[in-house]
């Protein structure tokens, strides 16, 4: 007989996929502004799927596991809901903030793309290495 599958597992993969977001979100940086349009593309594009990627993982996660809370008292616990609560607003605000910013890099106006893509990018950032420290503060200390 096969065992269950342990959905637990997804915590893990979502940090792993928001590390690689965060990854390819830099190298499409540099990429756009050495002027490689097309490898900014695909990383951007790659760091798009991961992103959706998450998404798909993080809420099959939390449909089938039990919520993991923290366990840090004083300082640290204020720090961790901070971060949670910053990471989760700007996690919903960035969703529309993407979608437009590609929509724009793929339509090829390349100047209101890049005034979206400076609003998108950082907060894009953020929520990735956000995402990747709350993990480590509920998993692993």
């Amino acid at each position: 007989m096969l065992a269950a599958f342990d959905f637990r597992i997804l915590a893990d993969i979502d940090a792993i996929l928001n590390s690689i977001a965060f990854l390819l979100i830099c190298a499409g940086l540099i990429a756009v502004k050495r002027g490689h349009i097309e490898l900014h593309k695909k990383l951007m594009l790659s760091a798009v799927g991961c992103s959706a990627l998450f998404l798909v993982c993080y809420l099959t996660y939390h449909f089938t596991c039990e919520p993991v809370k923290f366990q840090g008292e004083g300082t640290i616990r204020t720090v961790f809901f901070v971060l949670l609560i910053t990471h989760i607003v700007l996690a919903v605000v960035q969703v529309p903030l993407i979608l437009r910013t590609v929509y724009l890099g793929l339509k090829d106006r390349r100047e209101t793309h890049k005034k979206w893509a400076k609003i998108t990018t950082p907060i894009w950032l953020y929520v990735s290495v956000t995402g990747v420290v709350i993990y480590l503060m509920l998993y692993q200390m």
